[in-house]
């Protein structure tokens, strides 16, 4: 497993990269104090497996860091790990790609805890946000076929319509037409909004 760290306080960096050394054995790990240094890790490691990422970077504030490395690590999961920690911050971040939010104020341990269920497929947020609308559903309840499975778990991991629908090799349309139904499942009517209701009730969704 590839881990890149992306934060430009080299102590809190180096710091967060010895304590998830030990927490997790046999995996290699990158840093980067600035964008530019994150893409270059991103393009020479197409395989990253998770990226975390602070939104106040010096040559990227907010979330412009997200959005583009979203795009140059497409099968990374991306989280967000800011002392920005204001609710709609949070909620624009899931809007733009990310499979987590943790506050930089959060203890190690429920950190460990967060990115093993960033890993697994599920999604982590804070708690504190506004109650996301949905039912209160198993997954197994939610009765989505395969396909739509694999088209929510792509969206929870931060791809846009159009890569889903290239990584699936199916029609625009047709991922538009399949995350309809989810909407309808899931009882919202937006990307966040789903977002949200998959952090709530803990499901760890499968991987195209």
């Amino acid at each position: 497993m590839k881990i890149l760290l992306v934060d430009d306080h080299t102590l809190l960096r180096q710091t967060l990269a010895v304590v998830i050394s030990q927490t997790w054995h046999g995996l290699q790990l990158f840093e980067a104090g600035t964008l530019a240094q994150a893409c270059a890790w991103a393009d020479e490691h197409p395989d990253l497996s998770l990226v975390l990422l602070d939104l106040g970077l010096p040559d990227a504030q907010g979330l412009h860091g997200l959005a583009v490395l979203r795009e140059r690590a497409p099968q990374a999961r991306l989280v967000v790990v800011s002392a920005q920690d204001q609710p709609q911050t949070v909620l624009d971040a899931l809007d733009a790609g990310a499979a987590g939010f943790i506050p930089k104020t959060t203890e190690f341990r429920v950190m460990a805890d967060a990115l093993d269920l960033v890993l697994q497929g599920g999604v982590y947020l804070p708690p504190g946000l506004p109650q996301a609308p949905g039912p209160a559903e198993t997954l197994e309840g939610l009765d989505l076929s395969p396909r739509q499975l694999h088209v929510l778990g792509l969206l929870m991991a931060g791809h846009s319509n159009k890569s889903i629908a290239r990584q699936l090799d199916l029609a625009l349309s047709t991922v538009k037409t399949h995350l309809e139904a989810v909407f309808q499942r899931l009882g919202v009517n937006s990307r966040t909004q789903a977002v949200m209701v998959v952090a709530r009730l803990g499901l760890r969704l499968p991987q195209a």
